[in-house]
């Protein structure tokens, strides 16, 4: 889980991030019908919803492709969030779980979190054109893209 630390200590914002509790995470589970990546949960375990504002910044600088994340969402937003997206017309069988300052959404597919994982893809929603695209083979990878910059 090293690139997930390297992702925090270099992007995070310096204000508290708490720690979200397995209980709370096994919750949403449940309502999802599904099972986060295990790297996606170390992440919210242990250091809470991560803010990363400078991460624009910095793509910006270098003029890179890459579609910047800004905040992880809350468990609560992840549930409702990935509902009310789908009523606005992104395709079914989604979990939203961050978003970039735009409004478009990361996500794992539903269908790829039928059963317990180490890792999954990662997928982008650009609700402007409406469409879903794969971005990253796994969240760790997807992470390392940032650590990278």
């Amino acid at each position: 889980m090293n690139s997930i630390d390297q992702f925090v200590t270099n992007w995070g914002s310096k204000n508290a991030m708490v720690p979200i509790n397995s209980q709370a995470i096994a919750e949403l589970e449940s309502k999802l019908n599904g099972f986060l990546p295990d790297a996606y949960k170390y992440l919210i375990s242990t250091y809470g919803l991560v803010h990363t504002p400078n991460v624009l910044t910095k793509i910006c600088d270098l003029n890179s492709d890459i579609s910047e994340v800004q905040d992880f969402l809350s468990l609560d937003d992840i549930f409702s969030l990935s509902q009310l997206y789908e009523m606005s017309g992104m395709p079914k069988g989604h979990i939203l779980f961050a978003s970039d300052c735009k409004g478009n959404m990361f996500c794992f597919k539903l269908e790829d979190c039928v059963s317990a994982q180490k890792d999954s893809p990662v997928w982008f929603f650009d609700h402007g054109l409406r469409t879903v695209t794969k971005i990253s083979n796994s969240f760790i990878e997807w992470l390392e893209q940032f650590n990278k910059l």
